[in-house]
C-alpha cells in the first residue's frame, strides 16, 4: 500500500518509520528539510503535498489545529487525493475534524479521526493505543495501516477520537503534575530519590506516567518525548471544551496553569516531566532552569 505521511515531527516521523519498516511505500512531507531526509535515510521518500500522486492513504499528524486546518482544507491536499482514504493522527479539537469530513464527503474521501496515546518508541514498535472515530466502511479501508501502527479502540464517529485522546491527555497531564508534586515532597524530607521511586513504583501511588517518565528525571533527562509545550497546548484544547459545555474544570485547570508556569520559565520544549523542576525551585526557593 502506498501512503503518505504530512508531518514528520517526532510523532509523524516515527510512524512513518514505522510503515516503512512494515513493508508500505511510504511518502513522507515536512516544513523542515531534515524531518524528510531522515525518513529518506530509512527508506521512504520525500513527496510534494501540491502534486498528486500520493497514494491511497494520506496520514497527517501535525501540531496544532491552525496548522492543521492550513496543511488540509487550506491547501487544496482534498482536492489532490483523488478520492482516496484521510488518517487524521494529530490531537486537535472534535469541530477541526468534523469540518474536514464535512469538505472530504463530497470529494469522496473518507475520513478516520485516529489520535493515539504512545510516544515515538511506542510508535516504532507497533504498539500505539488508538482512539478511531470512523465509519465501519472508512475503518476498514483504514485496519491496515492501523494494524500496523498499534491497538484500535473503535470509540465512534469522526470527532469522537478527538475526544476521547482530549480526555485522556487531561488525565495522564493531571497525573504527572500531582506525581511531581508528591515526590518533590518526599525528597525535600530527606527520602533518597531512587529509593523513593523503588518503594512507591511498587505501591498503590504507580501509574502508567509515574512508571515511565520518573526514570528520566532519575538520569536528569528531559529531552521531548511528549513535549511540555504539547501537553499544556492538549489540556487548553480540554478546558476549551469543557467550556462550550458550561462545564467547570478546576483541577484541570491548576493542572494548565503549572504546566503555564513551566512554559513561562523556558521549560516549554523539554519533556511533560520537566513539570518537576517547577516544584523543585519551589522546594529550594529559586526558580526553575531549562536544560542547555
Amino acid at each position: 500500500m502506498k501512503a503518505t505521511v504530512i508531518g514528520l515531527g517526532t510523532m509523524g516521523g516515527a510512524i512513518a518509520r514505522r510503515l516503512v519498516d512494515k513493508g508500505f511505500d511510504v511518502g513522507g512531507y515536512d516544513l523542515e528539510p531534515a524531518a524528510v531526509e531522515r525518513l529518506v535515510e530509512a527508506g521512504g521518500r520525500a513527496v510534494d503535498p501540491q502534486q498528486d500522486g500520493l497514494g491511497e492513504v494520506v496520514l497527517t499528524s501535525l501540531p496544532n489545529d491552525g496548522i492543521l486546518t492550513s496543511a488540509v482544507l487550506e491547501s487544496g491536499l482534498l482536492d489532490r487525493m483523488g478520492g482516496g482514504l484521510l488518517v487524521e493522527a494529530s490531537t486537535a479539537l472534535p469541530a477541526t475534524v468534523e469540518q474536514i469530513v464535512e469538505r472530504a464527503k463530497p470529494l469522496g474521501i473518507e475520513v478516520v479521526d485516529s489520535p493515539f496515546s504512545g510516544g515515538p518508541n511506542e510508535a516504532l514498535a507497533g504498539s500505539l493505543v488508538q482512539f478511531v472515530g470512523a465509519s465501519e466502511p472508512a475503518l476498514e479501508r483504514a485496519r491496515p495501516v492501523l494494524e500496523a501502527l498499534g491497538s484500535i479502540e473503535h470509540v465512534g464517529e469522526a470527532g469522537q477520537g478527538k475526544t476521547v485522546k482530549l480526555v485522556n491527555n487531561l488525565m495522564a497531564m493531571g497525573n504527572v503534575v500531582v506525581a511531581m508534586e508528591a515526590f518533590t515532597l518526599g525528597t525535600k524530607l530527606g527520602m533518597d530519590r531512587e529509593k523513593l521511586f523503588d518503594v512507591l513504583s511498587r505501591s498503590g501511588a504507580r501509574s502508567f506516567h509515574f512508571l515511565k517518565r520518573m526514570p528520566y528525571v532519575l538520569a536528569d533527562d528531559y529531552s521531548a518525548r511528549f513535549a511540555l509545550d504539547l501537553g499544556g497546548k492538549d489540556i487548553r484544547l480540554g478546558l476549551q471544551l469543557a467550556h462550550e459545555q458550561n462545564y467547570a474544570m478546576p483541577t484541570a485547570s491548576t493542572v494548565h496553569q503549572i504546566f503555564e508556569l513551566g512554559r513561562a520559565h523556558g521549560l516549554g520544549g523539554e519533556d511533560v516531566v520537566a513539570v518537576m523542576k517547577v516544584f523543585q525551585g519551589w522546594a529550594e526557593g529559586k526558580a526553575p532552569t531549562p536544560d542547555a
